[in-house]
């Protein structure tokens, strides 16, 4: 037994169907599929180039690392060499002149050292960005609560 009015839904689905797409709806699907073949390809090469920039600023780091190492050695050196300068000086074994010349070496070093602590800093920095940083500062109100990073305890997990 049909229900009243339910033929009438069905000429009317019946009349309002296209007869012939002429291969529209194919196309449509093959539109699609280029799309996301599109979307995974550039997925792919984000993906590529997120893990080289952290490939390359972990390298960088190792690299600032060992030029932080020679470099606190040269300073430590050159602080030594000084004190012995001004020991020497203060005897009256070495002219000022040599011993300002230990001060402008050791104040060099110091220098070259504090830019070696920069730069592994700054690669540090990159390293963060590289990984997606900004997550922690976000302003967002139902954002998850993130770690937080202490200088002498390092990485801290908060827990909500």
């Amino acid at each position: 037994m049909a229900t009243p009015g339910f033929g009438q839904w069905t000429l009317a689905a019946m009349i309002t169907q296209p007869l012939f797409d002429g291969g529209l709806l194919r196309h449509q699907e093959h539109a699609a599929r280029a799309q996301y073949d599109q979307a995974a390809a550039d997925y792919r090469t984000a993906l590529i180039a997120a893990l080289q920039d952290v490939a390359d600023t972990l390298t960088a780091i190792r690299s600032d690392a060992a030029a932080l190492g020679a470099n606190a050695s040269a300073a430590t050196a050159a602080a030594e060499s000084w004190h012995i300068a001004q020991a020497q000086y203060r005897l009256g074994d070495v002219s000022e002149v040599a011993m300002l010349q230990a001060q402008q070496t050791q104040l060099q070093a110091q220098l070259t050292l504090a830019q070696a602590r920069a730069d592994r800093l700054s690669d540090t920095v990159a390293l963060f960005q590289a990984l997606g940083g900004g997550w922690w500062n976000s302003k967002e109100p139902d954002a998850p609560r993130t770690p937080s990073w202490h200088p002498d305890k390092g990485l801290a997990v908060i827990l909500p």
